[in-house]
């Protein structure tokens, strides 16, 4: 399972424009290849690893807690928390999915929309729950939930230099290409000509 075409192509138009390297000029020289191959980031794998077998544990960690802090809730924090848990449990599903195939298989989209969810949805419902004292906190819920807060924020900084890296080897193997296909097509002869070298074919052919 992938993501939708239109989706892809709108979040590679996005990594290209946030994480391509302004200053870069291309290639220090041409056919090198060797380091134009693509490989996916240890740290985030290890991370995303760690954090596959922690999710259930914090969502078990958080249920138990909200059921024996639910009486007390108020009725708009009863609520919140519920709809937060099941928009947290559902996001994080689909965030790991995307990280383990957006890096593991270098695929830009999946792994752009991964860095996404982490910083604009995931961290800040986690931020939510570790830092207001309206729902209530309990000691259990602050442990796991700063934890969890370490997984996002490691992940967010570790993806965002793997894009960052990503989009940028494929720029240059796309340079690279360009350059071969110019090799293999060359410029017809009068356009290579120097302007003397135009002066001396303008005075063979003679006036018209």
């Amino acid at each position: 399972m992938s993501l939708p075409e239109p989706l892809r192509r709108q979040l590679s138009s996005f990594s290209r424009t946030v994480f391509t390297d302004s200053h870069r000029t291309g290639p220090q020289y041409r056919g090198h290849h060797a380091d134009n191959k693509i490989i996916p980031s240890l740290p985030l794998q290890m991370s995303l690893y760690f954090n596959v077998y922690f999710s259930p544990f914090w969502w078990l960690c958080t249920v138990v807690m909200l059921y024996l802090k639910y009486p007390v809730l108020s009725d708009g924090y009863k609520f919140i928390l519920v709809t937060v848990m099941i928009l947290a449990s559902l996001i994080e599903v689909i965030r790991l999915y995307l990280g383990y195939m957006g890096n593991l298989q270098v695929k830009i989209p999946e792994l752009a929309a991964f860095w996404l969810l982490t910083l604009l949805l995931q961290l800040p419902i986690i931020s939510f729950l570790l830092f207001n004292e309206g729902l209530n906190i309990q000691p259990l819920e602050r442990v796991v939930n700063i934890i969890f807060a370490l997984f996002l924020t490691s992940q967010a900084i570790a993806a965002f230099f793997t894009l960052k890296r990503m989009v940028n080897k494929l720029a240059t193997h796309f340079r690279l290409n360009t350059f071969d296909q110019l090799d293999d097509h060359p410029v017809p002869e009068f356009y290579s000509l120097g302007e003397e070298g135009r002066a001396v074919s303008m005075a063979r052919r003679g006036p018209c």
